[in-house]
């Protein structure tokens, strides 16, 4: 991890960037990460942000440190676990199925 007395800096592109996609992200999480650096941008103390974002300090951290590692389009990144189903293998054959096998009636389906 990055040494995190590292002075974040923001150019005025990035503080602009920043400030649209925090209302513009599609996902909650991420709208969240970049508000939190959207109010760093503003050199708001660490306590203040974390209570006006509703979170601790050291989420505060890990988002800051998403930020040193690839600035704005690594904040945008989220990745949830979604588990696959056992039948995702098998989409090709029952695709083929179903299309040479129509149901006629919803109660076949």
């Amino acid at each position: 991890m990055a040494d995190m007395t590292t002075r974040l800096e923001f150019t005025r592109e990035i503080r602009k960037t920043l400030n649209c996609e925090r209302f513009n992200h599609p996902v909650p999480l991420g709208q969240r990460r970049i508000e939190v650096l959207w109010l760093k941008s503003h050199d708001l103390p660490h306590a203040l942000i974390a209570k006006l974002a509703g979170l601790s300090e050291n989420t505060l951290r890990e988002y800051f440190q998403l930020y040193l590692e690839g600035s704005v389009e690594k904040l945008k990144e989220v990745d949830f676990y979604r588990p696959a189903s056992i039948l995702v293998k098998h989409t090709i054959s029952l695709e083929a199925y179903f299309c040479e096998n129509p149901r006629a009636t919803l109660k076949e389906a």
